[in-house]
């Protein structure tokens, strides 16, 4: 009979602990999928090429400039935050497919600055799915406010409020009666023509016209047909920044629309709007959801600009990185609350309980039944090439969000 020896062999009560140590050092530290020990990873879904791609690219640099800034300062709860973007061409079935890979794939933490309202509509089952939260996207749509997903954390004013700002100053403060509305044919048309009828309808009026356009086209001249036919006093535009820009062009060579008042959606993208513009841009309006990116009265404005500086796209400050980089300081903020581990369950609950937080000029709160954070619309007017504020902000204006 042959002897095997034991000599070289650990009992096995020594393997086992042994075998956990080595596991424990090479691997990190799981708290739910997307966070590590030394990490946070996020993902974006949104329009980084084609005709919207100016929205998309004004997010993903907001949001690296805020994390770039926040890791630099040692992170969150001692974590660094990474983003994945992922182009999906501002169409919804491709930013459904987008957004599955960056949970399924990429293991995201959440998503977060999304762009787009037939997208979010698209992305959102997705994400109800996982239980992944659904943060700070570029829409003010309805659909992710009333009767709202629990994973859904909004952070900018609806679009409810955006129009009732329209309606306040066009027929409230000018007394305008004939308003017209241009819109993109789909589910961000459909939120805008809601909002401005609803507000309209508040002071006993309707919209005297509609046009609409194909979302990812320029193809405006129906559209504009349409709405010069009431010889509006107003229009107001629902639309993304080239067929808005070619719609206004066309309507003050436009005999019945020349001397409209022509008032467009922060979606629009308006750095991009005023260079597309150029001198037809004079006096045309703009709403936006967050105060002016050269303010720096604002503490969270200069906060801002020093982390575009140091990120090396200074070039880029504006409305949309910089409605970006609050929602990146926003996030941050909810992490920080957190009590305990960092998973998807504690930051959704964390985010809805935030009561009168300062980011730096910018006062946000929410509840139980309020997941917006920011209830702040401000007008703009555009005036020899840039966006020039009307006035202070307008809080809590829609009826709703």
């Amino acid at each position: 009979m042959q002897i095997r020896s034991n000599r070289n062999r650990l009992p096995i009560t020594g393997v086992l602990p042994a075998l956990t140590l080595m596991l424990a050092a090479v691997a990190p530290v799981l708290g739910d999928n997307g966070v590590t020990d030394k990490t946070i990873v996020l993902g974006q879904p949104a329009a980084l090429k084609g005709p919207a791609a100016n929205l998309g690219t004004g997010m993903q640099t907001g949001l690296n400039a805020a994390f770039a800034q926040i890791n630099k300062a040692g992170g969150v709860k001692g974590r660094t935050i990474e983003l994945k973007s992922v182009n999906d061409g501002y169409e919804p079935e491709r930013s459904k497919a987008a957004t599955q890979a960056l949970i399924e794939g990429d293991k995201v933490f959440a998503i977060i600055g999304a762009v787009g309202t037939p997208t979010a509509r698209a992305a959102l089952p997705v994400c109800e799915s996982a239980k992944v939260p659904f943060i700070g996207a570029f829409t003010g749509a309805s659909v992710l406010r009333e009767n709202a997903s629990p994973v859904v954390v909004n952070f900018r004013a609806s679009y409810d409020q955006e129009t009732e700002s329209w309606a306040k100053y066009l027929a409230d403060e000018k007394g305008y009666k004939n308003i017209a509305c241009f819109y993109q044919n789909d589910a961000f048309g459909e939120a805008g023509i809601k909002g401005i009828t609803k507000a309209l309808e508040k002071r006993g009026m309707k919209l005297a016209a509609t046009g609409k356009f194909e979302r990812n086209t320029v193809a405006i001249s129906d559209g504009l047909t349409a709405v010069a036919a009431s010889n509006p006093d107003a229009v107001v535009i629902v639309a993304p920044y080239k067929p808005s820009a070619e719609f206004i062009k066309a309507a003050k060579a436009n005999a019945a629309t020349k001397n409209a008042q022509f008032v467009n959606i922060s979606f629009v993208g308006t750095e991009a709007l005023v260079e597309a513009l150029g001198s037809d841009g004079e006096g045309v309006i703009v709403s936006q959801v967050v105060p002016s990116p050269w303010d720096t009265s604002v503490p969270l404005v200069k906060e801002y600009q020093q982390a575009m500086k140091d990120s090396g796209n200074e070039s880029q400050i504006g409305y949309i990185s910089f409605e970006g980089y609050a929602v990146g300081r926003y996030f941050s903020q909810i992490v920080s609350s957190i009590q305990g581990d960092i998973t998807r369950e504690s930051f959704l609950k964390a985010s809805q309980s935030i009561a009168g937080l300062d980011l730096g000029g910018l006062k946000l709160t929410t509840g139980p039944s309020d997941n917006q954070a920011s209830d702040q619309v401000f007008m703009t007017r555009l005036t020899g090439g840039k966006a020039v504020p009307m006035n202070s902000a307008v809080t809590g204006v829609g009826e709703s969000k």
